[in-house]
């Protein structure tokens, strides 16, 4: 009788019984990460997903001060951020401001079975990558994403996406803090009472032609979307702005010219689409990847970039984003 593995060709991408037992008793020890922490989720029905709930500033203590700056409150979210100001980065002739394209961000979620979910986008320079990855790996954090947001550039950035769910936070901030402590991240500035400069743009004319109200990040214009599906990771339903957001950055450059640097959020369906819109609008492609390894529907992301007029940047970034099913998010409440 014939092998009726020789005969169905999908029986070549089912792994045997023994190499999944294998892979499973090693990969703690090649990553030296806590099964609790490096095992992934599984998803059950979405109707029994866990959902966020709300917590306040003052809950958030103990990860601020092991993080090692403070962060804010962003709806379910306790964000942090960590802009690489230390870089000078130089793409296409442009000079790309932290708030544009180079600014790392974490958020912790709190959940109603006293789980708490970390997410973030985090940069780092081409020579601190492996150490960065090593020391996230070391501490039980998943990297689930390395990709880039730009096209040529110098020096060479990445951004790596992180992933944690468990019941200690604090233990998770302290293992983010060993992998910034590796780089050249710098710490945070002091806080001041100044008010925000200006963006020296059409910001009125870029909200119509996009159809979402921005608002300003220093002298960047931030115009952001989000999914209007839920969203579950794992067993845990994602809150709006959290790991399903399409988002824009304007940078000035004068005259009414802007750099542009965006990430459009999408199910399978709708990649192509977009990709045709886009290009039609002379906006040029970055970078196509997924954020998550267990996210329901499954989301694609792209990063684009284009430099010109800003407001016909915003009228043809549109084009693309309306393909999508996403609506416009409140200003200012994006997480990571």
């Amino acid at each position: 009788m014939a092998d009726d593995r020789q005969q169905d060709p999908r029986s070549r991408f089912i792994p045997s019984r023994r190499r999944v037992l294998t892979v499973a008793a090693l990969a703690p020890v090649l990553t030296g990460v806590p099964a609790e922490a490096g095992a992934l989720p599984t998803a059950p029905p979405r109707s029994t997903a866990v959902r966020p709930v709300t917590t306040r500033l003052a809950e958030w203590e103990d990860v601020r001060d092991a993080l090692g700056r403070p962060g804010d409150m962003k709806r379910f979210m306790y964000h942090t951020p960590f802009p690489r100001r230390d870089l000078a980065v130089q793409s296409q002739g442009v000079r790309i401001t932290p708030e544009l394209a180079l600014g790392t961000h974490v958020s912790f979620v709190r959940y109603a079975d006293r789980s708490t979910l970390l997410m973030g986008d985090t940069v780092v320079t081409e020579p601190e990558l492996q150490g960065f990855i090593d020391a996230l790996l070391r501490h039980g954090i998943m990297p689930t994403a390395i990709h880039k947001h730009l096209l040529a550039h110098s020096p060479q950035v990445w951004w790596v996406h992180v992933h944690a769910h468990g019941n200690d936070p604090v233990a998770v901030a302290r293992g983010l803090r060993a992998a910034f402590d590796g780089t050249g991240t710098p710490p945070a500035e002091p806080a001041t009472a100044t008010a925000p400069a200006a963006v020296d743009l059409d910001t009125a004319a870029i909200d119509t032609a996009l159809g979402v109200k921005g608002y300003a990040d220093a002298e960047v214009y931030k115009c952001v979307f989000v999914r209007r599906e839920t969203i579950t990771d794992g067993h845990v339903v994602l809150p709006p702005g959290l790991g399903a957001t399409t988002s824009a950055n304007f940078q000035p450059l004068g005259g009414g010219r802007a750099a542009l640097s965006a990430d459009l959020a999408m199910i399978a369906s709708e990649v192509q689409p977009v990709l045709v819109a886009l290009r039609q609008g002379g906006i040029e492609l970055v970078e196509l990847h997924h954020h998550n390894l267990t996210d329901e529907p499954r989301l694609f992301f792209l990063h684009v970039w284009a430099v010109g007029d800003a407001v016909k940047l915003a009228a043809a970034l549109h084009r693309a984003v309306d393909t999508t099913n996403v609506a416009p998010m409140a200003a200012g409440v994006v997480g990571s």
